[in-house]
C-alpha cells in the first residue's frame, strides 16, 4: 500500500462512500469530493460494483470481433445502452458492449466546451509549472490548461479552417487532439458518461455514434469503424508554452465559478496502486500507473526518457525536460510533483525536427489497447 500523502499537515484518507456517490449518483451540478485519496483497498468493493454495472449493459459479441475494426451487430448485446441511447445505431459496433462501464455522470454530465474563450498568454495568471496542451496550426498557437480540461474533457474548437477536438481523459492522463472532420462532415463531441478500459468515451452530436478517446475510433453507431485523424500537440508546462509562443492564446473558463478550476478531483491518483474504474489486465515489469510515452504502437517508460534525457530510435527523437507538475497528484494542480515534459519529433530528410503525434499516458492504458506490444523500460 502506498501511504497517504499529507496536505497542510492533514492526512487525507480514502472516502469509499464519496467515490461511489460519484460513480452512481453523480449530479452535474455537484462537484466531486476533493478529499478522496486513491489507495489499493478501495478496489475490491469497486470492482464488485462495476461488475453489477457491467451486467446492466448486456452480454458480449464474438471474441474474434472484439477490439477490432470489424463492424458487428450489437443491438442485442448492448442491453440497456440501447434504451439510454435510442438514437445510437447499436447494430453497428466494433467492440464488446460488455467492456463499457458507467463513469458516474450521465450523458454530458461532464460538459464539453463548445464556445471556447481565449486570452493572450501575457495576460493569464497561471503557475509556470501547470500542464497545458499546446496546439500549433499555421501561425496560431493555443494552450489548453489541464486545470480546465480536467473538468470538461473535450473542447470543440476551430483553428484557421481546421475544426479540432482537444481532449483529456484524467483517468488515463491521455491528452489527444483530433481533426473533427470525417469525410465531408464536421462533428462536434460530447461526453457519454461511460468508460472503456477506464478511458473516456465520446459521442458525436450528428449521429450519436460513440468514439474511443484513446484511439480516436468510432466503436458504436453510424460511424463505427471510422477513425479521427490525430494532430501533433504537446503536453508541456505553461512556462514552455509562453516562452515558445509569447503571442499565443490560452483557454479560460467561460464561467470561472462553474467548477473549482485549478483543483484536482483525483488527489493522489497517479501514485495509487491500481487504476480507477479498471478491471483488466496490467502490464508486467512496470507499475500500472507509471507514465509511458506512446508514439504509434510503441511505448517507452517516462522514467527511462527522464533518465536518459533524450532517446533516439531511427528517425524518432524523444526529449525530456523538467518543469511540469503532475495534474493528478496534489489537490492544487500547481503544487503537483515534478513529472517533466516530453517532446516527440521526427527527423526530416532535411535534418529538421518536426513534431510527431504522441501522448503521455499510463502503462495500463497502453497495455489495455496494445496488449501484445511491450513497454520499453531499459
Amino acid at each position: 500500500m502506498i501511504p497517504s500523502r499529507t496536505e497542510s499537515n492533514k492526512v487525507i484518507e480514502p472516502s469509499l462512500d464519496g467515490v461511489l456517490s460519484d460513480l452512481i449518483g453523480f449530479n452535474s451540478h455537484l462537484i466531486p469530493p476533493m478529499t478522496a485519496k486513491f489507495t489499493q483497498p478501495l478496489w475490491p468493493p469497486l470492482v464488485a460494483t462495476l461488475l453489477v454495472l457491467v451486467s446492466l449493459y448486456g452480454g458480449g459479441i464474438p471474441s474474434s470481433h472484439a477490439n477490432s475494426a470489424v463492424v458487428d451487430d450489437c443491438s442485442v448485446a448492448a442491453g440497456q445502452l440501447t434504451q439510454n441511447w435510442p438514437n445510437t445505431d447499436f447494430s453497428r459496433c466494433t467492440v464488446d458492449p460488455g467492456e463499457v462501464v458507467s463513469g458516474g455522470p450521465g450523458k454530458d454530465g461532464i460538459p464539453s466546451i463548445d464556445e471556447p474563450q481565449f486570452v493572450p498568454a501575457t495576460k493569464v495568471t497561471l503557475d509556470d509549472r501547470e500542464p497545458v496542451i499546446t496546439l500549433v496550426l499555421g501561425d496560431t498557437a493555443k494552450a489548453y490548461p489541464l486545470r480546465v480540461l480536467t473538468w470538461h474533457e473535450i473542447v470543440n474548437d476551430t483553428m484557421g479552417d481546421i475544426p479540432v477536438a482537444v481532449t483529456y481523459c484524467p483517468l488515463c492522463n491521455a491528452a489527444i487532439v483530433f481533426d473533427r472532420r470525417v469525410g465531408n462532415k464536421v462533428l462536434d463531441f460530447g461526453t457519454t458518461g461511460s468508460l472503456r478500459h477506464s478511458d473516456l468515451l465520446m459521442y458525436d452530436r450528428l449521429s450519436q455514434s460513440w468514439w474511443q478517446q484513446y484511439t480516436g475510433q468510432a466503436i458504436f453507431g453510424e460511424f463505427a469503424g471510422a477513425a479521427l485523424s490525430m494532430l501533433p500537440s504537446r503536453l508541456e508546462s505553461f512556462l514552455d508554452f509562453k516562452n515558445d509562443y509569447p503571442q499565443g492564446e490560452v483557454l479560460v473558463p467561460g464561467n470561472p465559478n462553474l467548477r473549482p478550476y485549478g483543483a484536482n478531483p483525483y488527489v493522489g491518483y497517479d501514485s495509487s496502486g491500481f487504476p480507477f474504474l479498471y478491471h483488466g489486465e496490467v502490464p508486467e515489469g512496470i507499475g500500472p500507473l507509471e507514465r509511458v510515452v506512446v508514439v504509434d504502437d510503441r511505448a517507452w517508460s517516462l522514467a527511462l526518457v527522464q533518465q536518459d534525457k533524450q532517446i533516439r530510435d531511427r528517425n524518432l527523437v524523444l526529449t525530456w525536460r523538467p518543469g511540469q507538475a503532475s495534474a493528478l497528484d496534489t489537490r492544487e494542480i500547481k503544487n503537483g510533483r515534478e513529472v517533466g515534459s516530453v517532446t516527440a519529433q521526427h527527423l526530416a530528410a532535411n535534418g529538421a525536427l518536426e513534431d510527431a503525434v504522441y501522448h503521455v499516458t499510463f502503462a495500463f492504458v497502453f497495455h489495455a489497447f496494445k496488449p501484445d506490444q511491450p513497454i520499453i523500460v531499459e
